[in-house]
């Protein structure tokens, strides 16, 4: 699993004009699966996401975590994230997971991030989304199981 995570003030996802999910201080999960993953990377990723020291104590420095702030998360399913570009001019991607199981991961990683006690909000899995992320730092970091 691959994940590109921001650190945000505050982040949405619109679907066809609607609103489906908003949060403010928090952390913007785009969040890809692999051929091949499984329960374990979803395990090891939402532990790591959850405790993940990178929002400011008062002297400055990355030292809370989402969860230390009562800060909320966004998880939103970016297949594109094991487009492989090495080759020709469009990406492919025979890496990333069959859509039924990369949901049931998704599914699996949200999950477990709420039971970790943070509000989490979400995208429409396969569906064309419109992310508004607001940035804050920018703070943006690669995770991988």
């Amino acid at each position: 699993m691959r994940i590109v995570l921001q650190r945000v003030k505050g982040a949405q996802v619109k679907i066809d004009g609607k609103l489906v999910g908003r949060i403010g201080k928090g952390l913007v999960v785009l969040l890809g699966v692999r051929e091949g993953d499984g329960e374990r990377d979803a395990q090891y990723l939402a532990e790591k996401v959850a405790n993940l020291r990178i929002f400011e104590d008062y002297s400055g420095k990355f030292n809370l975590s989402v969860t230390d702030v009562g800060g909320e998360v966004l998880v939103v399913s970016q297949f594109t994230l094991y487009g492989d570009c090495k080759r020709g001019r469009r990406p492919s991607f025979t890496q990333a997971s069959p859509p039924e199981e990369a949901n049931r991961l998704y599914e699996m990683f949200v999950n477990l991030l709420r039971e970790k006690g943070l509000r989490v909000e979400t995208g429409v899995f396969g569906a064309k989304m419109l992310v508004g992320i607001e940035n804050q730092g920018p703070v943006t970091l690669i995770l991988e199981s």
